[in-house]
């Protein structure tokens, strides 16, 4: 059997928006993913279970805890007890001095995310790493059983056009623009970090990593009356919006929001290692123990 197919749809904005809750999940990589994974299990001890979200976004890690979160088949709880289970689905990435020194010039000589999006483009395009179906039957193990979309709109995963720079989003729909795109590849999409991972081709067009663009891409949840959004990365810059800059935009909008990102304690695991599966434990661990004081404010949110 096949994915479910879309395309590409609604540009930047990723189609028309409006609805009760939304979810942010935000890029960080392997690590970042499973702190989330720990702040999503925490709140839901805590009675705040936010996989009944009418609005998933995510973005790199947020893509596949997304995917995960809203396929029916598996809950915050069991999510987290992956992340334990010592199993690594994918190597460890350093990046060189090099491709730090690549990313830093790429991120202060941009004035646009768009900007940033082509010189991390030409940067991925450009870097030795493994092929593309190797990366995708690593994301797809990690997937598992979950290859299909669910309804329609209720997923959006983003993902960076390596060489215009622009930011679009694949959601299980009939947009415009495109072959369609199962949900396997559009999570490796969303996850193809430059430098470590393979662009992806896909409706005619390279794609790069969705938190290239921002790191949470909450912009996506405009129109939405109730938004938590929970992101690894909490920096910013003049081109790459912050989490708490676009949460900033969403509230004056009119919207109920809460931004969740690591505390000390979290930091501290994740620090450089992002991308270090033997960091996971530690991290959904972290999480989980953040959520406690987040609790509250999330269920003045998410319940009206």
């Amino acid at each position: 059997m096949t994915d479910k197919e879309t395309t590409p749809t609604g540009g930047a904005t990723g189609g028309t928006a409006g609805g009760r809750t939304a979810l942010v999940l935000g890029a960080g990589g392997l690590v970042g993913a499973a702190w989330e994974v720990g702040i999503l299990h925490g709140l839901a001890e805590a009675g705040v279970d936010l996989s009944d979200a009418d609005l998933v976004v995510g973005s790199s890690a947020g893509a596949v805890v997304g995917a995960l979160l809203t396929s029916g088949t598996t809950t915050p709880a069991e999510l987290y007890a992956r992340q334990l289970d010592g199993t690594d689905a994918e190597p460890a990435v350093r990046f060189g001095a090099g491709t730090l020194l690549r990313y830093t010039l790429a991120v202060l000589t941009s004035r646009t995310p768009e900007a940033y999006g082509r010189k991390l483009g030409r940067l991925a395009l450009r870097a030795r790493t493994v092929d593309e179906a190797t990366r995708r039957a690593t994301v797809a193990k990690r997937l598992g059983d979950v290859t299909y979309w669910p309804d329609a709109g209720r997923l959006r995963l983003t993902a960076v056009d390596a060489e215009s720079g622009a930011l679009a989003v694949f959601d299980g729909g009939t947009g415009t623009g495109g072959d369609g795109v199962g949900l396997v590849d559009a999570v490796t999409a969303s996850c193809a970090i430059p430098g470590a991972w393979p662009p992806v081709g896909l409706a005619g067009r390279r794609w790069i990593d969705g938190g290239v663009h921002s790191t949470a891409n909450a912009h996506l949840a405009a129109g939405w009356e109730r938004v938590v959004v929970v992101a690894p990365t909490a920096t910013g810059s003049k081109a790459v919006h912050s989490p708490a800059r676009q949460a900033a935009a969403l509230t004056a909008a009119g919207a109920r929001v809460e931004v969740i990102t690591p505390d000390a304690d979290a930091k501290a695991v994740i620090g450089v290692r992002a991308l270090d599966p033997a960091q996971r434990g530690a991290a959904a661990r972290a999480g989980r123990a953040q959520a406690a004081a987040h609790a509250k404010a999330v269920a003045a949110v998410w319940r009206g």
